[in-house]
């Protein structure tokens, strides 16, 4: 499994604005040029950002973006799941309504559902405040099994 490019921007668009708020709305254009992401991929990732009130579009002057949210209240498996479309390592997870027609005699299958719990178990555990706190210690966690 792999995070796209998309997924990984929303990360750090949203851990910049959070860390600019104290300086009022951020601006898409600001953020772009901190970041060095490009602007208009940035608009993208906003829009589903606010469409799913991860973000709040403040419009008028001295509008901006700010986060809908305290950062303690927004995980990081959510924020990827919008960015990425979804995180089910294989197709047959992805879509619940999808039927395949070898799901009761698939071998393979309890592996990819262990790999997507694992995934979303870890994910859920952290929000963006740990990322911003740099709290997330990935030696800590394997070390604690």
């Amino acid at each position: 499994m792999m995070i796209s490019t998309k997924g990984r921007y929303a990360l750090r668009l949203l851990v910049d604005i959070a860390q600019h708020q104290h300086e009022g709305n951020a601006r898409l254009k600001d953020t772009a040029k901190r970041q060095e992401i490009s602007e208009k991929y940035l608009e993208a990732i906003v829009k589903e950002l606010v469409q799913a009130q991860i973000l709040k579009s403040i419009h008028g002057r001295g509008g901006g973006y700010r986060l809908n949210l305290p950062a303690s209240q927004i995980r990081l498996w959510n924020v990827l799941s919008i960015a990425e479309g979804g995180l089910a390592p294989v197709a047959c997870l992805e879509n619940k309504d999808y039927n395949c027609p070898r799901k009761e005699h698939c071998p393979t299958l309890p592996l990819w559902k262990g790999l997507e719990q694992t995934v979303s178990a870890y994910l859920k555990q952290f929000t963006l405040q740990d990322l911003l706190d740099g709290a997330i210690d990935p030696e800590a966690q394997s070390s604690s099994r």
